[in-house]
Formats: structure tokens, sequence, C-alpha cells
């Protein structure tokens, strides 16, 4: 659909603006031209790549309207034109994610089918995304509130250590050692861990640690030795595993790299934001329910990936850029945000299939292991 809307001249009369035909190719040209170059876009390079030849006082008029329409910002004194964050708006509600090279794709799936635990797949997912786009890859896994137990085990260690191992579906395995306030022998631990696994396994996470607390609470723990025992462990933080996401994000280098020289402090800036595990969390959940949806290739994970173009509300330092996620929610009860941040002049077409193809691949690993 175009965007139609009435403009008043300086005439005082009213003309429609039509982001449609002439306009609309105008302003896409501008914009692949200035995502190839970062550079200002004058009207002779645009007139240059046309097969008409418009010439490039037509192409300054349009340019002219697609300014007044808020399209197009003209920067300091310079006779070309750059495309605001309305524009690429505009862009990117257009493009569909595309399939990866086949090369490309056996890279993906190669580097995380070998991953051995759930953690090396996130963390090998992140470094593809900025192995293949050159931007910032990053993979967050919510709170474990929600995965389903499958069963757990407690190993006797000397001076009252214990070792708590919970182990869910989708590749889920947690463990640790904690020091108990009295001796517990092996043999309570392994009727401790037989309670727990044929009354919960098959629970989500967060419903039976709530379960076992009312149990703890309302009978008489002190004629019970399983559940008293239980207590102890659930003192230590037993099912409370995960109560934070977990982040990982490769590729910051690049940010640098790309950088020039006078944008340093800001890039210093970025860097340091991208360290708020919390903003960072919120601004890709944020993403997941932004205005701007691409659809994805069939089979890829869910419908859609979601662009948010512009972060400065939740980061100054990263007014110029966008961010483009895709969630992976699994019947295990795992949920994921997969997603690659960078300057708003990236190649979303590219980004646009490599986060597609990573969250789709993940995901089924994630669910099938």
């Amino acid at each position: 659909m175009g965007v139609v809307r009435q403009r008043p001249r300086e005439c005082g009369m009213q003309r429609p603006f039509s982001l449609t035909g002439r306009n609309l190719e105008v302003l896409n040209s501008i914009i692949k031209s200035y995502i190839a170059t970062g550079q200002p876009v004058g009207s002779r390079a645009v007139s240059a790549k046309r097969k008409d030849r418009l010439s490039p006082a037509s192409i300054r008029n349009v340019m002219a309207e697609l300014e007044a329409e808020g399209y197009l910002t003209h920067p300091h004194t310079s006779a070309g034109r750059v495309p605001t964050d309305k524009a690429f708006r505009h862009y990117v509600r257009n493009l569909t994610a595309s399939r990866l090279q086949p090369s490309e794709a056996d890279f993906v799936h190669v580097n995380l089918s070998e991953a051995a635990t759930l953690e090396e797949r996130m963390g090998r997912s992140s470094h593809v995304l900025a192995a293949l786009t050159h931007q910032v890859g990053i993979v967050v896994l919510a709170p474990l509130s929600r995965v389903v137990l499958q069963h757990v085990q407690f190993v006797k260690l000397a001076e009252k250590r214990v070792l708590m191992v919970f182990v869910a579906r989708g590749d889920v395995v947690r463990h640790r050692i904690v020091r108990l306030s009295e001796e517990v022998s092996q043999e309570e631990l392994d009727h401790i861990a037989h309670y727990v696994n044929e009354n919960f396994t098959g629970w989500q996470l967060g419903a039976a640690r709530r379960e076992i607390l009312r149990r703890i609470q309302e009978e008489r723990v002190e004629y019970d030795a399983i559940l008293r025992r239980l207590r102890l462990l659930c003192l230590q933080g037993f099912l409370a595993a995960d109560s934070e996401a977990r982040v990982f994000l490769d590729g910051a280098s690049n940010l640098v790299e790309d950088a020039p020289v006078l944008d340093r402090d800001r890039v210093r800036d970025l860097l340091r934001a991208l360290e708020e595990k919390e903003k960072l969390i919120e601004l890709l959940d944020h993403c997941i329910r932004a205005e701007v949806k691409i659809q994805t290739p069939q089979g890829a994970a869910g419908e859609t990936l979601c662009v948010r173009i512009g972060l400065e509300d939740a980061y100054p330092a990263m007014k110029n850029f966008a961010l483009i996620g895709a969630a992976c929610d699994m019947e295990t009860g795992l949920a994921g945000r997969i997603a690659v941040i960078g300057p708003m002049r990236m190649q979303y077409e590219r980004v646009i299939s490599a986060v597609a193809h990573v969250a789709s691949v993940f995901q089924n690993l994630t669910e099938n292991n």
C-alpha cells in the first residue's frame, strides 16, 4: 500500500503525496545506496542508476518532496540526502526473509549441531550470527520456570556438600554443589531424588517448586524424613536454578571496526549498554512486539521476524541502530530470543535471512535433542 496524504503547496493549493511509482523508486534507490556507502546520496547518483535517465533536476524535486514528508533528511550543507527512521521502517515492511545459500546453511547446521549442551548451542548461535552478518549476534534464554522436569539426582560429597543435578526436556542440565547445615547420607539423598522423580517428573519447574514448598509448609515435616531433608535442599536453591535469563553475545568488535574515529566515544557507550543484561532482555522482548514484522520462510521458527528501527528509547547510544529478532518458544517450555543489533544502514535482507535460519535450526535442534 502506498502512503497518500494531502500536503499544502506554497500557493495554498493541496495535492496528494503518494509513496508509489517514481517517489518509491527514488526512495528505495537512496536507501540502497546509503546502505552500501554510508554517505549522503545526491540526485546525480540516483539519476545515473535509472534506466529512464530521469534528470537530476527531476530527481531533486522528488527528493524535496520525500524530505518534506519525513522520509529523507538533509545533513549539514551536503547536496545529498540520508534516509530517516521512517524511511527504513517503510523499506523493511516490504522485505521477506529468503533462504541462505547452501554453504551458509551448512555452516549454521554444522556449528549448532556439534554443540554438546544447550549453553554451547546458544554461544555458537550468537557467534554464527555475528559471522554471517558482521553485526552483533545475541541469544537470550528466558528463566527456566516453564521447562519440564525429567529427573533429579543428588550425590553426597565430603564435608556436608551435595552435588545437585537437575535435568529437563530440551537438553537442559543444571548442577550445583551446595553445603548443608547437617550431614545427609547417600541413601537419604537417593530417597529424596526418588520422591521428586516419582511425584514431579513431567511438571513444569516453577509449578513443581511451588508444590514442593506447599507440601513442606503444610505437612508435619518433623515426622516426614524425606520432606525434612528436601527442605534442606530447597533452602540451598534446589529447583530455583536459573531464576535469571542467560545472555550470549558475540560480535561487539564489529561495531568498533565499522565506526568512524569521531564516533568512538559513542561506540564505547554502546558497548557499555550491551553489558546491561536486564535492559538488553527488555529490548529484545519489546522488539518481538514491534510494529514492523517480516514473514519468515516456510518451516522457519515462528511465523515472523520483528524489526525495530532506532533503539534510542532503550539506549541513547543506539539512536541510529536497528534490531532484528525472532522468538523461539518451544514445546519443552524453553523460551529464547535470537537477534542481531547493528547500524540502521545494515544489509537487511541478509540479516533477516540469517536470523530466520539460525532461529529455525536452534529451535529444531533444541526441541529434538
